[in-house]
């Protein structure tokens, strides 16, 4: 796993591409007389290094250390700068941003004419790509000059700015409503997970329909439908409605290709879409559609138009290749997806600094479930360990139990008694510790447990009979999303038929058409 790094100036550095370095120095050169300034020596000396290391800039003396975070924060600001600079021409809202402030510059001058020019052409372009908070910004600033600039028209002029400031502020507060409403939901996703009874049902399902009956979704605009069908998202997540999930994730998707100039301007928003969309088929188990969604995603993520910057780097990389991963455990061709597996390993590295512990650790599980069902199970025990061993993993306590439920099946499967009998312990001791244990989980523990005393003739009829109960386990609303971390259905019928996985998981897929 990589070491973050928590200097900002040397991550920042560190995220430049060549000729991002190139278009520094250049514009570093234009600063001073001379390109050996302590600066440009300072950005050189960390270009250079593979980590941060205070000692080594204080031992070239170029710098006191009572001077270095002066010197530090100087450079950061001047990296920024040269970036800000040199920002494609294409991207919507450095352009708004620059015009307003191009707009500025000529009221300062107290040219009002030629601000309110600019403006009114910015306010058009704003309004075209939906970006109502800098419109409405723009509406203000216009009050503010025409309240200075007297014309014979500004009665009706007055009269027009009034109606558009109301207007704007009124979408820009449901959208503000809207995002605040989903983000508590998200809040509480984090906070206390999926619901595990009637009870917690009945609250979040109050809460929401509270805050969401005062909207009506004919009236929103795109910022508006896409914060209404956010909400509804995560509200769908919480209550474990999967169905609902894939209904407004659909939604969410499909307001954006019907706005295919909003996909290039919001590739974040889009990306994330496409992810909840993937996820709510990959939940339901319809292969088909989460195939056929995943083909389409990646063509788009290829089509030259789409934005190209770190950030979206990373996330294209962790949703495209999480769901291609997933597509193969929902479909048992673990034999056929090996060849990923290093392509993610290599891909992990590139975008480590993007990336935090949990989703690495979601890719490690991903990993060990694929040679687990190709039945290489020392491979999925080093992967599993990686989960197992991490300290840092808080808030997937989930991932953490079923990573070590799996461990253990891996051993049983590798005869080792003297370790398993070791993982049975820590498993218990883990679980026991967990707040929200489920029946799934209490019921794989205590069926591992007892499998070393149960004679080699009885072993299949105990398969059967566990078989049955989580048969019974999994038509459990709260109960059923665990059989997605974990196919011990599968699992138990290849052991009472004597067969592999990878061939049971392939008859049910082919069973359903989905």
């Amino acid at each position: 796993m990589a070491n973050h790094q928590k200097d900002f100036l040397f991550v920042l550095i560190k995220s430049l591409s060549k000729s991002e370095k190139r278009q520094f120095k250049i514009f570093a050169s234009r600063l001073e007389t001379s390109s050996n300034t302590k600066f440009i020596e300072l950005f050189n000396i960390l270009d250079k290094s593979e980590v941060y290391d205070e000692k080594l800039i204080l031992k070239s003396g170029i710098i006191k250390k009572v001077q270095l975070s002066n010197l530090k924060s100087y450079l950061y600001k001047q990296i920024l700068v040269s970036i800000r600079l040199n920002i494609p021409s294409q991207n919507i809202r450095y352009q708004l941003r620059e015009q307003i402030d191009f707009a500025t510059i000529l009221y300062n001058k107290g040219l009002y004419k030629q601000s309110l020019k600019i403006l009114d052409k910015t306010k058009i372009l704003a309004l075209e790509n939906d970006e109502k908070l800098m419109a409405y910004e723009i509406v203000e600033f216009e009050k503010l000059i025409e309240s200075q600039y007297i014309t014979r028209s500004i009665q009706g002029r007055a009269d027009e700015l009034v109606i558009q400031a109301k207007e704007l502020n009124y979408r820009n507060t449901i959208s503000s409503k809207l995002s605040n409403l989903s983000l508590q939901l998200y809040g509480i996703m984090l906070k206390t997970g999926y619901v595990k009874s009637d009870e917690e049902y009945k609250y979040i399902d109050d809460y929401f329909n509270k805050h969401i009956s005062k909207f009506d979704e004919k009236k929103f605009g795109f910022r508006e439908k896409y914060w209404f069908y956010n909400a509804n998202l995560w509200h769908s997540f919480l209550v474990q409605d999967f169905l609902a999930s894939y209904k407004y994730a659909y939604k969410w998707v499909t307001l954006f290709y019907d706005n295919p100039n909003m996909i290039y301007l919001n590739p974040v928003f889009f990306l994330k879409g496409n992810h909840y969309l993937l996820e709510s088929l990959y939940m339901l188990k319809y292969k088909t559609k989460f195939k056929k969604y995943l083909l389409r995603l990646e063509e788009t993520i290829k089509d030259p138009r789409f934005p190209v910057n770190d950030n979206i780097a990373s996330l294209s990389f962790l949703y495209l290749y999480n769901n291609k991963l997933n597509y193969h455990i929902l479909e048992g061709t673990f034999a056929e997806s090996e060849y990923l597996i290093p392509e993610v390993l290599d891909k992990l590295k590139i975008h480590s600094e993007h990336l935090d512990e949990h989703h690495e650790m979601l890719f490690y599980y991903k990993i060990a479930s694929i040679y687990f069902g190709n039945e290489k199970y020392t491979e999925s025990i080093f992967y599993l360990e990686k989960i197992i061993n991490n300290k840092n993993l808080t808030m997937r306590e989930d991932l953490m139990c079923f990573s070590r439920i799996l461990c253990l099946i891996a051993h049983y499967e590798l005869g080792k008694d003297y370790y398993l009998e070791n993982q049975l312990k820590n498993t218990y001791k883990f679980l026991l510790k967990m707040n929200d244990l489920h029946e799934v989980q209490k019921e794989i523990i205590k069926f591992m447990k007892n499998l070393n005393s149960i004679y080699p003739s009885d072993i299949k009829k105990e398969f059967v009979k566990m078989r049955e109960r989580f048969i019974e386990l999994e038509k459990n609303k709260y109960e059923k999303r665990a059989f997605l971390y974990l196919d011990i259905i599968s699992w138990l019928e290849s052991k009472i038929e004597n067969r592999k996985i990878s061939d049971i998981i392939k008859e049910k897929a082919k069973l359903s058409n989905r």
